[in-house]
């Protein structure tokens, strides 16, 4: 078995839910939606908690991705993770959330950088038409105040995280292409639906589109959102498929914890990315255990 290389984390959330308000947290719970029910991880989730779950690996950074908070609380939140990194060194980067169709999100975004650890936004935007699996009752990535939204990101120095399905990405790839100079991540491999007809054909048309673009990379995570349960086998060929579009220089392994904690230990998850990697190069593995993460989300950690 190769070295396990230095681990960047670039998916994860913390929460504290006397402090933050966390809506799809709070009960009654039910399994009507993407995730199944939350209420295993309807707990207080604090960064020694997430290292506890990670303790096999070398974590040498984290990158907090918005956590679902409510969105009066968005900047809260990154005061409460800017805090938490001054005192402990982590997060290393922070994702905020804005609603990019907010006529407002122009004064929301400038009050996220004044913190110094802010690299970017995330609006999950997912729509399906079961409504047991979309985010929203509508896709808002259509509506030209959306639009308006992803363009001022470069204007900010912001990166986005895209967490939508296959059936968007091809108006999506056409946006993103316009703004060749505001780095795009993909969450969770793209969240490929196999019971949707034409599903995998979809979701290959969809990120090949998207990894076409050079300014757009993809985080491999969230295996629970396409099989629950799921095995390494299944795994395999959905990692290995998603590296070749993107190459190991724009794919990089993800935690999503604890919200993948949902669907199998942090150990399981990592245990099948190592094996599923054991034939590529050192370097490669570097790079998609956290080089990539390093580089893409600017944080300048010695690895």
């Amino acid at each position: 078995m190769k070295a396990r290389p230095p681990l960047v984390d670039p998916h994860v959330h913390l929460w504290d839910l006397a402090h933050i308000r966390y809506p799809w947290l709070t009960g009654p719970f039910d399994t009507d939606n993407p995730n199944g029910s939350v209420e295993p991880i309807a707990v207080d989730y604090p960064l020694d908690a997430y290292l506890a779950d990670a303790a096999k690996w070398d974590v040498r950074g984290i990158v907090h991705i918005d956590a679902g908070a409510d969105p009066a609380d968005a900047l809260k939140e990154t005061e409460w993770l800017q805090g938490l990194a001054d005192a402990r060194g982590l997060p290393s980067g922070i994702v905020a959330f804005a609603a990019l169709d907010d006529p407002e999100v122009e004064r929301l975004l400038a009050a996220h950088i004044e913190h110094r650890n802010v690299r970017g936004i995330r609006h999950i935007v997912n729509w399906h038409r079961d409504p047991a699996r979309s985010y929203s009752p509508a896709d808002v990535t259509t509506s030209s105040a959306w639009m308006r939204g992803f363009a001022l990101l470069k204007r900010f120095g912001l990166s986005f995280d895209l967490q939508a399905y296959p059936g968007q990405f091809g108006h999506l790839a056409a946006l993103i292409a316009k703004h060749p100079d505001t780095q795009v991540i993909v969450n969770h491999m793209g969240m490929a639906i196999p019971g949707d007809e034409d599903g995998w054909d979809e979701w290959r048309r969809g990120m090949a589109g998207l990894a076409a673009l050079p300014n757009v990379a993809c985080k491999i995570s969230g295996m629970g959102f396409t099989w629950r349960p799921w095995d390494a086998e299944q795994a395999r060929t959905y990692v290995l498929e998603t590296i070749a579009m993107f190459g190991t220089g724009r794919a990089m392994f993800a935690s999503n914890f604890p919200t993948d904690k949902l669907f199998g230990s942090f150990d399981k998850h990592f245990d099948a990315y190592d094996a599923i990697t054991a034939d590529f190069s050192d370097d490669e593995r570097a790079a998609l255990f956290g080089g990539n993460a390093n580089r893409i989300y600017r944080l300048g950690i010695e690895l």
